[in-house]
C-alpha cells in the first residue's frame, strides 16, 4: 500500500450501533431496530505504535469485490495477508485539542474497507474518519450476535422512473444511517460519555464523503442536516430532496472520463451507472447549490477506480496510468477540499488543472467559488 504523507500514525476502533428510533424496513421480517457497523480511524503518535502488528484488509472486501464484479471471493483470500498501516486500539494522540471528523459512506454491494488508502492519508493528517457499512446494501454486515446480513438485491423493474424511486428511499435510509451517526458521535463528544473521543471531536468542522451510492448518500446527507459543513461525492448519483433543492454547503464532486462521456446525449456506449435523469439532477445541484461547487473529470478512470481496486489486482488496472497515480488522484484532491474548508488551509490545487495531475480537468460549468 503507498505509504500515507501526513505525520501521524493510524488507529482504529469498530463498533456496533442500533437506531432505536428507526425500524429496519430493508427487511421488515427481522422485527428489529436499524442497526450497523463502523470503524472509526483516528490519528495516533507513531512512537506509540512501533513494533505493534497492523491491521489487514479483511475478508469483506473480497467479498465487495466478488459482488461488483461477479468473480469468484476465493480468488481474494490473499487480502487478508496485506497490511495497512493501521493499528488497532492505539492511542489517540493527544497533540490537538480536537480533531475535525469525517464520514464516509462507501459504494453499493461494497464495504467500508473499500477506500483504505484515502482513509489512511486523512487520518495522518490529522481526521478522525468514520467508515459506515449499510446493512442490506453494503456487501456483508457480520453482526456481534453471530448475524451476517448479506447485500439484498434490488427488485426487477420495467421502468427507469421505478428504478429512480427505489433509489431515492434507498439512499434516503443511508442519509439517516449517517446523521444517526453524527447523532451518535455527539453523544460520545460529551465528557461525561467518558469515552476515549471525550472532547477530541470537533463537531463544527463535520465533513461527509462516499463513491457512488455512498457519494449519493453525501449529497443527500448534506442536503438534510447542515451540520455536514462540507461533502466530497466520487461519481455518486442524486436522488431525493438534494435534487429539488441543492446544496447550502461547499461541495466537490468528482467523475470518471469514461462516465463523463455518457453525459453526451450522441454517446452510444454508456456506462453502467449511467441513468437518465443524471445529467438534469447533476445539472440542478451544481447550478442551484449556494456555496463553492466544483466538478472535476478524471480522464482514463472507471467508476472503481476511486477506490483501492487498482492495487488489488493488475487485472483491474484498465487506466494504465499506473495504480499508485490512480489512488494518489483520489487521496490529494479529497484531502485538498477538505483541508481548505475543514481547516481553512488555502490549496492551490483547487485553483484549477495541475500539471501533478493532467488527468484531471476542471469543468468550468459547474465550478464557481461563491464564497
Amino acid at each position: 500500500m503507498p505509504e500515507p504523507t501526513g505525520t501521524y500514525a493510524i488507529g482504529t476502533l469498530s463498533w456496533q450501533l442500533t437506531d432505536e428510533e428507526r425500524e429496519e424496513t430493508l427487511n421488515p421480517e427481522s422485527g428489529g431496530k436499524r442497526e450497523m457497523l463502523v470503524n472509526v480511524w483516528y490519528p495516533a503518535d507513531p512512537d506509540q505504535v512501533k513494533g505493534k502488528s497492523r491491521e489487514s484488509y479483511p475478508g469483506e472486501l473480497g467479498e465487495a469485490i466478488s459482488l461488483v464484479f461477479g468473480i469468484p471471493k476465493q480468488l481474494f483470500n490473499y487480502l487478508t495477508l496485506v497490511s495497512t498501516h493501521v493499528v488497532e486500539g492505539a492511542e489517540l494522540s493527544m497533540t490537538e485539542t480536537s480533531y475535525p471528523v469525517l464520514l464516509y459512506s462507501p459504494g453499493i454491494r461494497s464495504t467500508r474497507f473499500q477506500s483504505m488508502t484515502t482513509i489512511e492519508e486523512l487520518v495522518s493528517h490529522g481526521y478522525i474518519v468514520v467508515g459506515i457499512d449499510h446493512p442490506y446494501t453494503s456487501a456483508k454486515v457480520s453482526l456481534s450476535d453471530g448475524r451476517d446480513i448479506y447485500y439484498v438485491p434490488e427488485p426487477e423493474f420495467t421502468t427507469s422512473a421505478e428504478v429512480y424511486e427505489n433509489n431515492v428511499t434507498g439512499v434516503g435510509i443511508r442519509a439517516e444511517d449517517a446523521r444517526f451517526v453524527l447523532d451518535t458521535l455527539t453523544e460520545w463528544n460529551q465528557k461525561a460519555s467518558g469515552g476515549m473521543f471525550a472532547g477530541k471531536l470537533d463537531l463544527d468542522r463535520v465533513g461527509i464523503f462516499g463513491h457512488s451510492y455512498g457519494g449519493a448518500t453525501t449529497a443527500e446527507a448534506m442536503a438534510l442536516d447542515e451540520r455536514f459543513k462540507a461533502g466530497v461525492s466520487l461519481e455518486g448519483g442524486f436522488w431525493g430532496t438534494v435534487s429539488h433543492t441543492g446544496l447550502k454547503q461547499p461541495f466537490m464532486y468528482m467523475m470518471t472520463g469514461e462516465t463523463a462521456n455518457s453525459l453526451d446525449p450522441s454517446y452510444s456506449d454508456k456506462e453502467v451507472v449511467f441513468y437518465d435523469e443524471f445529467a438534469p439532477d447533476l445539472d440542478f445541484v451544481m447550478r442551484n447549490s449556494t456555496k463553492d461547487t466544483y466538478y472535476l473529470t478524471v480522464d482514463k478512470m472507471f467508476h472503481q477506480s476511486f477506490t483501492d481496486i487498482t492495487l488489488l489486482s493488475s487485472m483491474f488496472d484498465r487506466t494504465k496510468i499506473g495504480s499508485f497515480h490512480n489512488i494518489d488522484i483520489t487521496r490529494s484532491y479529497v484531502r485538498a477540499f477538505f483541508d481548505q474548508y475543514l481547516k481553512s488551509e488555502h490549496q492551490s490545487l483547487l485553483e484549477g488543472d495541475s500539471s501533478r495531475f493532467p488527468e484531471v480537468k476542471f469543468d468550468q460549468t459547474y465550478t464557481h467559488k461563491r464564497g
